[in-house]
């Protein structure tokens, strides 16, 4: 009986802590609908969420603000309010949540999605726009996207000879979109035929479906800090993952630095010539999430990599 009124007495100061700093940190946010202790507005998240969003929008306003557990969420949904938050406001909401995922997978908050707005995320958008995403790089690339265009299209063809046959797009295209990526990054198919590793084909097939299968999903730790003290295996399946892809990823790495892979002109390739003269620009780690970044973000068949950040 001591523990259960101790544990009562314990969430009872948290919920007034958590009214009042909720309350005292109202004074100059948007309108809200009335919420509840610790879960703050959790509770009116149903799906479809944009209808939910929708509906709260109509009542309260056009910009309102929600309470994700802990986390301040301001939801904006007219056209003037979002020209005003992305064009003049820009700068001061570029920062990202820190969440657990983008503690591990993230290189603990390092990639260009999960990065902090700052000198570090400057320089990997200089090094996106300049070296990874310029059009002249991507020209470079334009025969392997019509190549893996055109396998698709005769595979498709083929599996209509016969007459009228049922296809799954969703996941043709997604394996279009890996394809096309590996081969631009480290000049390798993991979907189809021709795929010259079968092993780490389906040692990178098997990497997707996790993330994909951890992006749909949220920590409650990173909402409710109170849920962390909780055990509930997500922290160990993030780690476990972020060591696995870590691994692969510093796998085509090293791969790329011997010179055992047969294609030479691909992005971890120019990355590395790079890594030679600017080495406090272009790390292993910088690189790798990069890598992680444009191929993984591409190839969810579920949803982006970047809903994980």
């Amino acid at each position: 009986m001591e523990i259960y009124s101790l544990l009562y007495l314990f969430l009872s100061l948290i919920s007034l802590l958590f009214a009042f700093n909720l309350r005292s940190s109202r004074r100059n946010l948007p309108p809200s609908p009335p919420s509840l202790p610790i879960i703050g507005h959790l509770h009116y998240l149903k799906i479809p969420l944009h209808r939910t969003l929708q509906k709260l929008s109509a009542k309260y306003g056009p910009v309102i603000s929600l309470w994700f557990g802990s986390r301040l969420v301001v939801v904006v949904s007219s056209l003037p309010a979002v020209e005003e938050c992305f064009t003049k406001n820009d700068i001061v909401l570029a920062n990202r949540p820190r969440l657990l995922v983008g503690k591990h997978v993230g290189y603990n908050h390092t990639t260009m999605v999960a990065s902090p707005y700052g000198d570090h995320w400057r320089n990997l958008r200089r090094i996106g726009a300049i070296e990874i995403f310029s059009a002249s790089r991507l020209n470079k690339f334009a025969g392997t996207r019509k190549d893996e265009v055109e396998r698709l299209l005769k595979k498709l063809s083929r599996n209509s000879m016969n007459g009228f046959s049922k296809v799954e797009m969703q996941s043709a295209i997604s394996e279009l979109t890996f394809n096309i990526s590996m081969r631009m990054a480290a000049g390798k198919r993991y979907f189809g035929e021709e795929v010259t590793d079968v092993e780490e084909a389906r040692q990178s097939r098997e990497l997707i479906k996790q993330i994909v299968s951890l992006g749909g999903v949220s920590n409650p730790g990173d909402f409710i800090p109170l849920m962390n003290w909780i055990p509930n295996g997500f922290r160990r399946k993030v780690s476990r993952l972020a060591k696995r892809m870590d691994g692969f990823l510093q796998g085509l790495i090293d791969e790329h630095r011997s010179n055992k892979c047969e294609e030479r002109n691909t992005m971890i390739d120019h990355l590395l010539s790079l890594q030679e003269s600017e080495p406090e620009y272009y790390g292993d780690q910088i690189i790798k999430g990069i890598i992680l970044i444009q191929s993984g973000g591409l190839a969810a068949r579920g949803g982006p990599l970047t809903s994980l950040f």
